[in-house]
Order: structure tokens, then C-alpha cells, then sequence
């Protein structure tokens, strides 16, 4: 073979690959858009079958900041003329009338204004205070959870707290008598069973309480006479003129006793299933 013939054979193939090496490279190029048209796209975006995403309302935390928990002066309430036959030192609470009644003696008590009970949440019972806690936490029960999945599953205590600066807790239940950051409230049926105070009216309430306080929680109380405790009933004792008064305690008659079966028990008297609250929180 020429020397001619080899050079133009040489000459041929380096052509074919410098073309070959030039198509693979525009089009490499091509691929990632920087020459040529972009590739071309959906108007639609595609989930492949995943469902396209929308806004969830935000599930509850686990723990929630009640905020400051500022220093919270006594605010003594009014003090009235209140004829009872309760120890002093007791707590009565007068439901339909929203009122909270602390005896001093058997003429007179201190009255504070309160929220109750709203429809299906009202309970009528006794129960003894078991303890008092500063700005407590707040646990929304389940079932009130269920019913507001916004809430939180705790609260820390503070102003923000529904509970309020103070908490006093009747026995072994989840009711309490409590402050609250809803003044505006008090007065009205509004609470799950719990008996909210004025902030200032709950500290005050707990200077004069302590684990022996029996709490009485009535529906209402009678129009005229005595305020008795509950014993299968209210008791409405008249009020007896200094001139009609009764024989010396001697000659008296002893009081009828109350059978102990009617007395109500640790528990309280709860009304019919259909009234009774399920899930006490604030």
C-alpha cells in the first residue's frame, strides 16, 4: 500500500470522528437545555397517585405555655347577712344563683360572684377541699379533647391557664373552685362542672380554706329561712321571734335524725345520666 493511499485513508476516519464526537456533543448539550428547546412539561403537575397536599389544621402540642404568672393581690368580696346552719368555715354554693357563700358564723358569710355549670354539666353533692395549688397546669380530659382537637394536652400555669392563679380541688374528683383568664364569665353557666372565681376572689377564698373545708354544692337555695346542709332535701328552718321562742334546750325535742342512706356520700348526688358531666375541665 502507498504512502499516498495510507495518509488519505488517515485523513478520512480522523473526519468521521471528529464529526461522530461533535453530533454526541451538541446533543449531550442539548438534553440539559442550554441549546435547543427546554423539555417539554405538564400543564398538570403529576402526584403519581399520591394525593396533592392542603392545609391541616395544626394538631394539639404536647405542651403548651400558660404564660407570666403575675403576683395576684386578695380582693376581699362583699360581706352579707346569711342565716345558715353550717359550721363556720364552710362553702356553700348556691347554683341557679351563681353564688359562692364562705360562713363566718351562722348570720353572716362572704359572697363571691361565679361561673357554673353550663346545661348537662351541673352536679349538686359535698365534697371536702384536698388540696390548693398555685397557677396549676391544665390537662384537658379526653372527651374535651375529642370535642376540641385544638387544644392543648398540657398547659403550664399562668395567665394564659384557664385554671386561673389558684386552684382548690374538691376530694378525689376533677372539679375545683378556680380563678380564670375569662372574666368576663363569672355570672354565667358556662364552665364542665367547675366553679370558676375572679382571680383576686380565688386567692382570697384560699387564705381562709384548708384540707378539712366541706364544700356544699347546692342547686339552689331556699327563698326564706335557714340555710341547712343537704339531707334527702332542703331544710328550711323559719326564723323564731323573740317572744315565741322555743322551750330550753332540755325540754326540747331532739332533731329528727337523717337516715344515713339519704345523706349524700364522698361522691356527691350526681343528677340523671343525661345531666351529668362526663368530662370536668374548666
Amino acid at each position: 500500500m502507498s504512502l499516498r493511499f495510507r495518509f488519505s485513508a488517515l485523513v478520512l476516519g480522523a473526519g468521521f470522528i471528529a464529526l461522530s464526537g461533535a453530533s454526541a456533543s451538541a446533543q449531550g448539550l442539548s438534553q440539559f437545555g442550554m441549546w435547543g428547546e427546554a423539555p417539554e412539561r405538564s400543564s398538570k403537575p403529576s402526584f403519581l397517585g399520591a394525593p396533592p397536599a392542603v392545609a391541616a389544621r395544626p394538631s394539639a402540642s404536647a405542651l403548651s405555655s400558660g404564660g407570666a404568672r403575675p403576683s395576684i393581690s386578695p380582693k376581699a368580696p362583699q360581706t352579707i347577712a346569711f342565716s345558715n346552719g353550717f359550721p363556720p368555715g364552710s362553702i356553700i354554693i348556691d347554683t341557679q344563683g351563681r353564688k359562692l357563700y364562705y360562713t363566718l358564723s351562722q348570720s353572716s358569710a362572704y359572697v363571691y360572684p361565679i361561673a357554673v355549670g353550663r346545661q348537662g354539666f351541673t352536679w349538686t353533692g359535698v365534697e371536702r377541699v384536698s388540696r390548693i395549688e398555685d397557677w396549676p397546669d391544665w390537662i384537658p380530659p379526653a372527651e374535651m379533647r375529642q370535642r376540641q382537637p385544638y387544644l392543648p394536652v398540657r398547659m403550664t400555669g399562668g395567665i394564659r391557664n384557664p385554671l386561673g392563679a389558684k386552684a382548690i380541688y374538691l376530694g378525689n374528683t376533677l372539679y375545683r373552685i378556680h380563678g380564670t383568664n375569662d372574666t368576663k364569665s363569672i355570672g354565667s353557666a358556662s364552665s364542665s362542672g367547675c366553679f370558676r372565681m375572679h382571680n383576686g376572689h380565688v386567692v382570697h377564698l384560699a387564705k381562709h380554706v384548708n384540707a378539712s373545708t366541706m364544700v356544699y354544692v347546692m342547686k339552689r337555695l331556699p327563698k326564706s329561712g335557714t340555710v341547712m346542709p343537704p339531707g334527702g332535701g332542703y331544710q328550711e328552718v323559719k326564723q323564731v321571734p323573740p317572744a315565741e321562742a322555743a322551750p330550753p334546750a332540755a325540754e326540747a325535742p331532739a332533731p329528727e335524725a337523717v337516715p344515713e342512706a339519704s345523706v349524700p356520700d364522698a361522691s356527691g348526688e350526681v343528677p340523671p345520666a343525661t345531666e351529668a358531666p362526663s368530662d370536668p375541665g374548666i
